[in-house]
């Protein structure tokens, strides 16, 4: 920073640096308010299962569907559904719980191209910060489920296995659904990281594959008893 001849910030400069630091103090504030917000509004879920899969995936395709009875089927045997809140997938999983009579949880995210909320959810909660919003789609899930999707739907898989590898969460369900999706990066995990020593063989019972929506039901019944 340049200093006046003296030695002493001026005027314009300390203007500069008191708005930076109150800027940096009312964002931990908002921070905290979304903690807060999201720990009030969720902390009386039922035991719930997150749904995640790509945005982009349109009503006619196979998965969207697929999502559709996942989320109805886990909503008729009680289980609360947690999606991103937008379309696509997500908006498959809302559509199913709410049209279960379940709780249809959407965790919407203000985006640069903003994200409309889907119509589905009884339980909307909106959110600007991602790490934030990614602790409630952990804290209170009891299972996850990935659909096919992008770069974010593979952020929250390799995070919740990371947390569970490092035992900083309890071990639950991770279902993949959709064989023909998640086939090669499972092999290129067992291909890669396995024979190359980067994980362990049991960091690969974290997941499971699975290809039909009573199935991903069924193993969440069994292994999360309501």
């Amino acid at each position: 920073m340049k200093l006046t001849p003296h030695g002493a910030i001026d005027e314009r400069q300390q203007y500069w640096l008191d708005n930076f630091q109150v800027g940096d103090s009312w964002r931990l504030f908002r921070i905290m308010s979304e903690f807060v917000d999201g720990f009030d509004t969720l902390s009386t879920l039922p035991p719930s299962v997150s749904i995640f899969g790509s945005a982009r995936t349109d009503p006619g395709d196979k998965y969207y569907q697929m999502t559709v009875d996942v989320a109805h089927g886990l909503a008729k045997a009680g289980y609360g559904v947690i999606t991103g809140g937008g379309p696509g997938i997500m908006e498959a999983a809302n559509k199913g719980a709410s049209d279960a009579g379940g709780v249809s949880i959407g965790l919407n995210i203000s985006l640069p191209h903003e994200q409309e909320p889907n119509t589905f959810t009884n339980l909307p909660l909106n959110f600007k910060y991602f790490f934030v919003r990614k602790v409630m789609f952990i804290k209170y899930a009891v299972a996850f489920i990935c659909m096919p999707g992008g770069f974010g739907t593979l952020d929250e898989l390799f995070e919740a296995l990371t947390l569970m590898q490092t035992r900083r969460i309890k071990r639950f369900p991770v279902i993949l659904v959709g064989s023909e999706f998640w086939g090669g990066m499972v092999e290129w995990v067992e291909e890669q990281l396995l024979k190359q020593t980067k994980i362990d063989q049991d960091d690969l019972l974290f997941f499971s594959v699975l290809d039909e929506p009573e199935e991903v039901v069924k193993m969440i019944k069994r292994i999360v008893v309501i």
